[in-house]
């Protein structure tokens, strides 16, 4: 059943997707409420990637229709609402020269133009970014110098910095160090509950994630699951979803369980 559409962020009805003559998703339903924190999950090749592509706009479904806060995805233009967190390693040269500051700087080209200088107001909006992450201590330092895990807390700032109501993040925790994730994702579910922002997280890491998030999605072409973290431990058909065995631990959300 639909929320109003006035408490939906992203509100995806019947979207279809091809490449060529094979079907990468299909069929799929999934209204995300304002201030929720949704984990996407899913077999690789089950068109997660493809999902956030057609919600970003970069392709177009075959069928169906996406809103972003109302707006029809191909007439939404208020794309600083939108905050987006890629792989580090897809979209970063750890070598480039530039520091925390810069890099979270960048965040703001949408709003100022990328060759405006900034101004103290703007300079100020990153600092508290950078502080909002707790990376303050390595604002001038070259983000080459840092942990994975440094490096996609400074990620989520530069995202941060326009103030976006919506925080898609991609498989964010390839190449972060296993003591780091615990931090990050607590540091995801403190902007969800203290900022309200909406978020919706791509992600492998199934046990660890049921710890933070509110709701989870299961896609394999078509949208398996959609429901709350509490419903998706219990259920019972990870198997047959994943096309492997798949054991979830279910656990008191102060531990971790995983798959």
């Amino acid at each position: 059943m639909y929320q109003s559409k006035e408490e939906l962020t992203i509100d995806i009805r019947n979207v279809a997707y091809r490449y060529d003559y094979r079907n990468v998703l299909e069929n799929v339903t999934l209204p995300i409420r304002q201030g929720a924190f949704v984990g996407l999950v899913g077999p690789n090749g089950s068109g997660k990637s493809t999902l956030i592509k057609c919600i970003l706009g970069l392709q177009k479904p075959s069928q169906g229709s996406i809103k972003l806060f109302g707006q029809p995805v191909d007439k939404f233009r208020q794309w600083d609402r939108i905050g987006y967190v890629s792989q580090k390693a897809n979209s970063f040269n750890s070598g480039f020269p530039a520091t925390v500051y810069e890099v979270v700087s960048m965040g703001l080209f949408g709003k100022v133009g990328m060759f405006r200088f900034l101004t103290k107001k703007h300079k100020q909006k990153v600092k508290e970014a950078v502080a909002s992450v707790g990376m303050s201590g390595y604002l001038h330092q070259n983000i080459g110098e840092l942990s994975g895990g440094q490096q996609q807390r400074v990620f989520i700032a530069r995202a941060l910095v326009s103030d976006p109501e919506l925080l898609i993040l991609d498989e964010p925790t390839v190449g972060v160090d296993v003591s780091s994730v615990k931090s990050f994702y607590t540091l995801l579910s403190e902007l969800n509950q203290k900022r309200g922002i909406t978020l919706l997280l791509v992600t492998h890491d199934i046990g660890a994630m049921t710890d933070y998030v509110t709701d989870v999605a299961c896609l394999n072409k078509h949208l398996h699951f959609h429901g709350d973290t509490k419903a998706f431990e219990q259920t019972q058909d990870l198997t047959a979803f994943y096309g492997h065995d798949v054991h979830l631990l279910t656990h008191d959300h102060g531990g971790h369980g995983h798959a």
